[in-house]
C-alpha cells in the first residue's frame, strides 16, 4: 500500500466527506504545500501524501475499495507516470490555473509609474503655464532597442531548458515516475541566454536616462489638483507599454493674495477719515488694478466683492470673485496738530460701541467671508 496514514486525515476532513469537502481541503493542502510554494521541510513528500490521499478520495471506486479494506484494489494504482510535482502540474493544475510557463512570464508588461512635483507661482496656479521639468527613467537601450545583444545578434535559444525556461527532473518510485518542474538555473526562466550582450546596457536593454518634459498646468488648479502624463514613465517589460507620471504640484504664497477655492482675498488698509467720510481706493488684482468704492461709514472688516477677479474655474465657467476685506489702520503716532484736532473731533463724536458682529473675533469673520461654518 502507498501510505499507511489514514487518507481521510491527511485532508483533514470527516469520513462522511462529501466530494465539494474533499475538493476544498485539496485545494488548501495542495496550495500550502506545493514545493514551488513551501520552503518547509518536507513540503515536497507531504505534497505527495496530498495528491495521493486525493487521487483516491475523489475516486468513487477507488474510495469505495479504500473504505471497505483499508487500501485500493484495482489494477491501475500504479498508473502515476507524469504525475508532476513541479511547475504546479497535473491535478494541481486543474485547481489553480497551471504551470507558469515562459510565454506567461513573457506576457507583456506595463513599465512602471513615475512621480513628480513642479513648483508653481501664485499666477502660474491661476492662469495656468507650460513647465518644463526634468526627470529620472528605464527606458529601453538606445544602442540595441531593448532586446540585450549587440546590434546585428539576437539572443540565443537556451541549450539547458531548450527555451522552455524550465527544467525537469524526474524520479522513479514506487508510485511511478514523479516529475519535479524547477527554473533553469542557466537562463532564469527567461528560454534564452545572450551570448553578444549589449556595451552600453551590460545586456540588460535598458538604461536609465535623464529627459527633460515639458507639460501644460491648466488655469486654476491647486495643491490637492495632480496630473497624469500617459505613456511618460519607464519602459514596459516584453513589450509592454511604458507607465504614467503623475504630478503635483506646491505653490509659493503671494506677498498680496490668499486664495480660497475659487475666490482671492486681499485686505485693504485705510485710515478713519477715509472709513469714515468714504473715498475711491485704488485696489490690485490679479488681471491690474482696479477703482474700488468705499462708502462713507465703512467698518473695520468690512468685505466688499469684485466680480470675476477671482481664479478660473477647472471646468472653464467664469471665474471667481476677489474680496476685499477692510482694515482700518490706527496711526501709531500723532503730530501736534494731529492730536489737536482728534482732541475736537472727540468732544462731538459719541460714546463708541462694539457693533455685535464685531464679538466674533477676526477668525470668525474670516471664515463667515468664505461661508464656512
Amino acid at each position: 500500500m502507498p501510505s499507511n496514514r489514514d487518507y481521510y486525515e491527511i485532508l483533514g476532513v470527516p469520513r462522511n466527506a462529501n466530494d465539494e469537502q474533499i475538493k476544498k481541503a485539496f485545494r488548501k493542502l495542495a496550495f500550502q504545500y506545493h514545493p514551488d510554494h513551501s520552503k518547509e521541510a518536507g513540503a515536497e513528500e507531504k505534497f505527495k501524501e496530498i495528491n495521493e490521499a486525493y487521487e483516491v478520495l475523489s475516486d468513487a471506486e477507488k474510495r469505495s475499495s479504500y473504505d471497505r479494506y483499508g487500501q485500493v484494489v484495482t489494477s491501475d494504482w500504479y498508473g502515476f507516470e507524469g504525475f508532476n510535482f513541479g511547475g504546479l502540474g497535473n491535478i494541481f493544475d486543474a485547481f489553480f490555473g497551471g504551470a507558469t510557463t515562459t510565454a506567461q512570464r513573457r506576457a507583456p508588461q506595463k513599465g512602471a509609474d513615475l512621480r513628480a512635483k513642479l513648483d508653481l507661482s501664485f499666477e502660474e496656479a491661476i492662469f495656468g503655464v507650460d513647465k518644463g521639468f526634468e526627470i529620472w527613467r528605464v527606458e529601453n537601450c538606445s544602442l540595441c532597442h531593448g532586446v540585450g545583444s549587440q546590434p546585428g545578434t539576437n539572443p540565443q535559444r537556451c541549450p539547458n531548458c531548450n527555451g522552455s525556461g524550465q527544467v525537469h527532473r524526474t524520479q522513479q518510485s514506487l508510485f511511478g515516475h514523479f516529475v519535479q518542474t524547477s527554473t533553469c538555473p542557466r537562463c532564469h526562466g527567461e528560454g534564452s541566454i545572450t551570448t553578444n550582450p549589449c556595451p552600453q546596457c551590460k545586456g540588460s536593454g535598458k538604461e536609465k536616462v535623464k529627459r527633460k518634459l515639458m507639460v501644460t498646468i491648466p488655469q486654476g488648479v491647486d495643491e490637492s489638483h495632480h496630473m497624469r502624463l500617459s505613456g511618460e514613465g519607464e519602459a514596459g517589460i516584453y513589450g509592454g507599454s511604458p507607465g504614467d507620471i503623475y504630478i503635483t504640484f506646491s505653490i509659493k504664497p503671494h506677498k498680496f493674495f490668499v486664495r480660497k477655492g475659487t475666490d482671492i482675498l486681499y485686505e485693504l488698509p485705510i485710515n478713519f477719515a477715509q472709513a469714515a467720510l468714504g473715498n475711491n481706493m485704488e485696489v490690485p488684482t490679479l488681471d491690474g488694478k482696479t477703482i474700488l468704492r468705499i462708502p462713507p461709514g465703512t467698518q473695520n472688516g468690512k468685505v466688499f466683492r469684485i466680480k470675476d477677479k477671482g481664479v478660473p474655474r477647472l471646468d472653464g465657467k467664469g471665474r471667481g470673485d476677489q474680496l476685499v476685506r477692510i482694515q482700518i489702520v490706527t496711526p501709531q503716532s500723532l503730530d501736534e496738530n494731529q492730536r489737536r484736532l482728534f482732541e475736537e473731533l472727540a468732544k462731538t463724536l459719541p460714546q463708541a460701541e462694539m457693533p455685535e458682529d464685531e464679538n466674533k473675533g477676526v477668525m470668525d469673520r474670516i471664515k463667515g467671508i468664505f461661508g464656512e461654518n
